[in-house]
């Protein structure tokens, strides 16, 4: 187990790395990687790794969702209107009539069995789309209208709507007949009756159980401070948010994931600096599951069953998405500010299948259900094209069809690398580095030593350079000379190198300059368009 372990890691990592450096999403690495480590092709994943593969999906749904909530933006999403909400049930909804009506003529299956079908393709991957989506958010792409919290709204409502539809076709199909349900007062209602308020209550219930988490997490992490750091956090976060996931499973009245995500939601309203650092802790565990849910995903993909059905399942594919789906997502924006460009976005940003697909797509074969067969061949041929293509198509597109807006930096995550500029002559160079190695180490950044010659004292350079290997020993860093006037010098590199900081020391030590700064540092600070921190006796002072 712990050498699956070991194979999972190493060659979904590397392979996915591989495939980002040749251009394609690491995803595509990571499936690739599964295939051959599966039953289908080597078999050295084993077989306790793959009894768990469902356990450690629902792991990573998790983790990817509540990154997912503590991305998404309140003022955003009330500006889209009804948007999002229709874009939870309208494109999911169209799509899988559209394949069931496709594979009724394709397979001759009956429409129960083909709508199981329809609800299985249709459901979207929070896998693909959360991560592609939160990307844009980064980087602007969408955000003043809001298309990437829509859409990562939308996934998240079509698939409780889909998997309600999905256990209410198995169980009349396991059973032969519709369910009836007795209310009290002498009432009798099918399970078909009453699938609109399961779907209401999964969905109200779901949010309700997200702000009761996140109002406890609020208070057990900054009123009552029973953690001491930002790990200890995102681990309470993550269990507590599995916990709904768990108990949902077993009490089926609302949609766990839901509830996760919209914790993370909650969280963003209820404390902000706690929901930044809750990102930044679930961004890490992602780098983790995202591994072992695609590599899984690879795994569970059965190569076999694809042979006979792969011309007519790519056509019920293309029939669901180009048909179907489209004309949920006309729907879905019609009176709406989105313009034909981010309407055409929602083909590569809003289609891509993988984990509900590989969680539910063997079901029906394994309950004995004619044309059971189909529907996980075709489930795995979805996951096949629309994970690796959605995933690639929406960075692709998205600069050719969406505007870019300005980032909201508590919305995501802002990863900038820290890079300080040391200023250093021979007079303040031990105080500045070692200020400036301090810094570097708390931020996990870079420095570039600069020293700026104004004589050929080449004694003096090597000092520095000496004290710079000894003082920066753990850092990565650079050292630069130059010539020139000082202070010109200074805000060039700084400026060429895009540091975020400038260290320098403010000179002499006469009464007089504990007013009057100095020359050069005085010509810095009052030019300089990147922050400057003096130091004088060893204590900073910023500017």
């Amino acid at each position: 187990m712990l050498a699956s372990v070991l194979w999972i890691l190493m060659m979904g990592f590397f392979v996915g790395q591989l495939a980002r450096r040749l251009g394609a999403p690491p995803l595509i690495g990571m499936i690739l990687v599964g295939i051959i480590l599966g039953p289908q092709v080597r078999n050295v994943i084993s077989q306790d790794v793959l009894g768990a593969a469902d356990e450690l999906r629902t792991l990573a749904v998790m983790i990817i969702l509540m990154k997912a909530g503590l991305g998404l933006d309140w003022e955003k999403l009330a500006q889209q209107g009804t948007v999002a909400l229709r874009l939870g049930f309208l494109p999911a909804t169209t799509e899988a009539i559209a394949i069931a009506i496709a594979s009724m003529l394709i397979f001759h299956l009956n429409f129960p069995t083909a709508l199981l079908l329809g609800c299985v393709i249709g459901a979207e991957s929070p896998a693909v789309i959360v991560p592609g989506m939160l990307r844009l958010k980064s980087l602007g792409w969408g955000v003043t209208k809001g298309i990437p919290d829509a859409i990562l709204t939308g996934s998240a409502l079509s698939d409780v709507l889909l998997l309600l539809v999905f256990s209410l076709l198995l169980s009349f199909l396991s059973d032969g007949g519709i369910e009836q349900i007795s209310l009290p007062g002498g009432f009798t209602l099918t399970a078909l009756q009453l699938l609109p308020l399961q779907i209401i209550m999964q969905i109200l219930l779901g949010v309700l159980f997200g702000y009761l988490a996140a109002r406890l997490l609020v208070l057990l992490l900054t009123k009552q401070n029973w953690t001491q750091n930002a790990v200890q956090d995102t681990v309470i976060a993550a269990g507590l948010a599995l916990l709904l996931v768990i108990v949902a499973h077993t009490v089926p009245y609302f949609s766990g994931y839901l509830a996760a995500m919209a914790m993370g939601f909650f969280l963003i309203e209820l404390d902000a600096p706690l929901a930044r650092r809750l990102r930044v802790g679930f961004d890490s565990l992602w780098i983790v599951a995202e591994i072992f849910l695609f590599v899984l995903l690879g795994a569970t993909i059965q190569l076999q069953v694809l042979e006979k059905i792969l011309l007519p399942g790519i056509l019920i594919l293309a029939i669901g998405l180009f048909i179907g789906r489209m004309v949920g997502w006309y729907l879905s924006t019609l009176g709406s500010n989105w313009n034909w460009r981010e309407r055409l976005f929602l083909l590569p940003g809003n289609s891509a299948k993988a984990t509900v697909q590989a969680a539910i797509g063997a079901i029906p074969l394994s309950q004995g259900i004619a044309g059971g067969e189909i529907i996980l061949a075709i489930a795995a041929l979805s996951i096949l094209i629309t994970a690796p293509l959605g995933a690639w198509a929406t960075m692709t597109f998205a600069p050719k069809l969406l505007t870019k807006g300005e980032v909201d930096p508590t919305k995501v995550t802002v990863a900038a690398r820290t890079l300080l500029l040391a200023a250093v002559d021979t007079s303040m160079a031990t105080e500045i580095l070692t200020k400036v190695a301090d810094l570097a180490r708390r931020s996990n950044g870079e420095v570039i030593v600069l020293h700026v010659i104004n004589t050929s004292n080449q004694q003096a350079v090597e000092q520095i350079n000496e004290q710079a290997k000894r003082l920066l020993a753990d850092i990565r860093y650079e050292f630069l000379t130059t010539t020139g006037a000082v202070p010109e010098e200074i805000i060039r590199i700084a400026q060429e190198h895009y540091a975020t900081a400038i260290v320098m020391g403010k000179r002499g030590h006469q009464p007089w300059e504990q007013v009057l700064i100095g020359s050069v540092s005085q010509a810095v600070l009052e030019t300089s368009p990147i922050p400057v921190i003096l130091l004088e006796n060893r204590e900073p002072k910023s500017v």
